[in-house]
């Protein structure tokens, strides 16, 4: 899941529903993201932080960098298809003029374990 808060305010909460809208991009950033624009009525989310349960790929590190995200704070390591220190650092690719600070592994057995079980329960559906 995801959450976005500004100024110690939730703005902006979403979770993975790519198979509950057949969306390919309905990552639980990026829903997130969305949220908190409209929240905010302004796409730039500067002093905004994004707490999410796993690294974020490659498409929703760009959404949060795009966003202006100030800070991304995630659990678990995503050694597949992680962006954001695992196998790739879009966040810290000044080419992309990112300005977004990152800390992971917060908490990550435990974000790890209740990703692992989210999926499982998916799948069942």
């Amino acid at each position: 899941g995801a959450i976005i808060t500004c100024h110690d305010r939730i703005i902006g909460k979403g979770y993975n529903q790519r198979e509950t809208m057949n969306d390919p991009t309905a990552h639980a950033e990026i829903i997130a993201i969305t949220a908190a624009a409209s929240t905010l009525e302004n796409w730039r989310l500067n002093e905004c932080t994004i707490y999410v349960t796993k690294e974020p790929c490659p498409m929703c590190a760009g959404a949060i960098i795009n966003a202006r995200i100030e800070m991304l704070v995630f659990g678990a390591y995503d050694e597949k298809k992680g962006a954001c220190g695992s196998l790739y650092q879009l966040c810290a690719d000044r080419r992309l003029d990112s300005k977004t600070a990152v800390k992971g592994g917060v908490m990550q057995e435990d974000c790890a374990n209740m990703i692992q079980d989210f999926f499982i329960d998916q799948r069942k559906k």
